[in-house]
């Protein structure tokens, strides 16, 4: 990526491999409470704590001194500090060169894979004797979630661990270890009232107080300024060494080795989604919040580890869950406190597991990835699923007489729209949802192959759907059947959920003419350049926007608002319905494909948002860094759209 001048609102990630990251804006400002360069996850990958929240710096010359790095106050700030261009890079990691009157400073961050540590570098582009570099680091230590404000019980003082030093401000809270090439004073007092744009614009705490126990500083003139700093947990980065400069130089080589090794930036990308949880591995649904959910887990791993063939991933999640069913279901969610229980509140999340854990077992090479013992894991976790909704469990979940599984409850949300506020369910879809029913048609052929009994079910379930889902005045398909668990009663609202019937799937469960008039309908209501409407714009609930507090966006979250996720199903069923031939392909990849490989340049770099405006010009919101819509663009490239 070429360098380019920094802007507020495109933000940078670099992913640890443990939960935690280092995250920020291109321009420098903080505008989250999560863009920090030390945020650790104590017990991989939950328990996340913002550690280190940013620096302060000031350039020191004989000519004079400039602040480096611009910071946001609640009263105002400067935006580039006393910097006149900031032209930014984010090839091989995150650099900035800043362009000032004193001269040009390079800024590179970097997170070393594996460790709960990160790197920043300073040096001058051309050499200037008596050039001193002052940094004051920003200490928090609290839950990533929250905000700080200045308080007595914050500990300033600075211990010594070999050559680092170490920063134990709070008990209970994971301690930094701090190693630079140069010196150290004490010189303790709080930064008050940073302010974060984007938290005030979703209706948030938008202040907080840093603290500030001293200041670092580096004879930049005679040559590049060091700094390293490393949560203090177990299997952490070792800093008792003597040079600082050859553990960067150690560190630098093997993350330029290990991100070269990826075929494209893509896979790149998608690798910081990939996390430890306890011996295994998981998938983090998004940076910054978002923790290992089911359903995400699962949707995203189809992209992320088998389309890219990294089949061992794939092994270590699906068999790490097959563990956890319960009257057969699996939890959506695990809580990223780490004492807290897994929540089984989907009706989904153990139907995408299926799907994902047959096509894992059907993958060419699983044989030399999964063994017998585990093959048999997964194939009873999928029987019992499949059973555990047949017969019914939670939540009114279960085989309905007509083949077609019901699902809901009042007050619960169960499908993939699951917003919610307080007691407001925003989208309910209590009843017979189509995408249910296409995913169940495909949990019990998957499970027929392992019991011959399923494949007659499967048969009456795909051919009710067919009949009880299609709306003739419309030609497409109903959203909800049996709306409210009410007989013959249906949501005829164009949701891109029907997709799924018509070949956004691996099997296409309509008769071909459906299919293409449901396609087609999608794509005349519902199709953007970034993916799919929630919901139809002519629709009485459609919100245009997502934007302002917590209940105004959840109100609007899928109810218009465009999911980028769901362009990997959409162009699956477009390219399906015109028999799948190489000018389509090449069609869809033209038309469909590449504004979504466009956005990649912004929002979150490299990466895919999860949600955007309904309305042009479609500005990004939500999470920036979602693994679900990364890993659909990656299966349309790998899968879907492959010569």
């Amino acid at each position: 990526m070429a360098s380019r001048p920094g802007r507020d609102d495109d933000e940078w990630l670099e992913a640890d491999g443990l939960g935690g990251f280092a995250s920020g804006t291109t321009s420098g400002v903080r505008t989250r409470r999560y863009h920090a360069l030390l945020l650790a996850a104590a017990k991989p990958p939950a328990d996340r704590r913002a550690l280190v929240q940013g620096f302060v710096a000031r350039l020191r010359t004989a000519e004079g001194s400039l602040e480096l790095w611009p910071q946001a106050y609640a009263e105002g700030y400067t935006a580039r500090g006393d910097v006149d261009r900031v032209e930014f890079s984010r090839d091989p990691w995150p650099t900035w060169r800043l362009v000032t009157r004193l001269g040009v400073v390079g800024v590179e961050i970097f997170v070393p894979h594996g460790y709960p540590a990160v790197v920043v570098a300073f040096r001058l582009e051309r050499p200037l004797p008596g050039a001193w570099l002052e940094v004051r680091p920003l200490l928090s230590g609290r839950d990533f979630h929250a905000t700080q404000h200045a308080n007595g019980a914050f500990d300033f003082a600075a211990t010594t661990a070999g050559k680092a030093l170490c920063f134990a401000p709070y008990s209970g809270v994971p301690a930094v270890l701090s190693l630079a090439n140069g010196s150290y004073r004490p010189e303790p007092d709080w930064y008050r009232r940073f302010f974060y744009a984007e938290e005030a614009a979703r209706g948030l705490d938008a202040e907080e107080d840093l603290a500030m126990p001293g200041v670092l500083s580096f004879d930049l003139g005679a040559g590049e300024a060091l700094w390293v700093l490393a949560a203090d947990l177990p299997g952490g980065l070792g800093l008792e060494v003597s040079r600082v400069s050859e553990l960067v130089l150690e560190l630098r080589n093997a993350e330029r080795s290990r991100r070269a090794a990826f075929s494209s930036p893509l896979e790149l990308a998608g690798n910081a989604y990939v996390v430890e949880r306890g011996s295994g591995r998981t998938l983090l649904a998004g940076y910054p919040w978002f923790g290992d959910w089911g359903r995400d887990t699962f949707i995203a791993l189809r992209g992320l580890c088998l389309a890219t063939g990294d089949l061992e991933t794939a092994r270590s999640i699906l068999c790490e869950w097959a563990g956890v069913v319960s009257d057969g279901m699996l939890p959506n969610r695990f809580p990223d406190e780490a004492a807290a229980v897994p929540e089984y509140n989907a009706v989904d999340a153990s139907l995408w597991f299926v799907l994902a854990a047959g096509e894992l077992l059907a993958a060419r090479g699983v044989r030399g990835v999964l063994s017998p013992l585990e093959g048999e894991r997964l194939r009873s976790a999928v029987v019992e699923i499949v059973a555990g909704y047949a017969r019914g469990t939670r939540y009114g979940i279960r085989r309905d007489g007509d083949g077609l599984l019901a699902a809901g409850e009042p007050g619960v949300q169960l499908t993939w729209m699951d917003a919610r506020v307080g007691d407001w369910v925003v989208t309910p879809r209590i009843g017979k949802p189509v995408e249910i029913q296409a995913l169940w048609v495909h949990a019990l052929d998957i499970a027929s192959r392992f019991e011959p009994r399923f494949a007659e079910l499967a048969a009456q379930a795909q051919a009710a759907l067919e009949e009880r889902f299609w709306n003739e005045a419309r030609g497409m398909l109903f959203d909800v059947v049996d709306d409210g668990h009410v007989p013959g009663r249906v949501d005829a609202a164009c949701r891109p959920n029907q997709i799924f019937a018509a070949g956004g799937l691996p099997l296409t469960l309509l008769a071909p003419n459906r299919a293409r008039a449901v396609v087609d309908a999608v794509e005349r209501e519902l199709w953007t350049p970034v993916g799919l409407r929630s919901l139809e714009r002519g629709h009485p609930a459609y919100a245009p926007h997502y934007r302002g507090g917590v209940r105004e966006r959840d109100g609007a979250y899928h109810q218009g608002t465009v999911w980028p996720w769901l362009l990997g199903p959409f162009v699956e069923a477009w390219v399906k319905s015109r028999a799948g031939t190489p000018q389509a392909k090449a069609a869809a990849r033209e038309r469909f494909v590449l504004p979504l490989l466009d956005h990649l340049g912004h929002a979150g770099l490299g990466h895919v948002s999860e949600v955007l405006d309904g309305d042009a010009p479609h500005r990004p919101g939500g999470c920036p860094f979602q693994a679900w819509s990364l890993s659909e663009l990656l299966r349309l490239e790998r899968v879907v759209l492959a010569r």
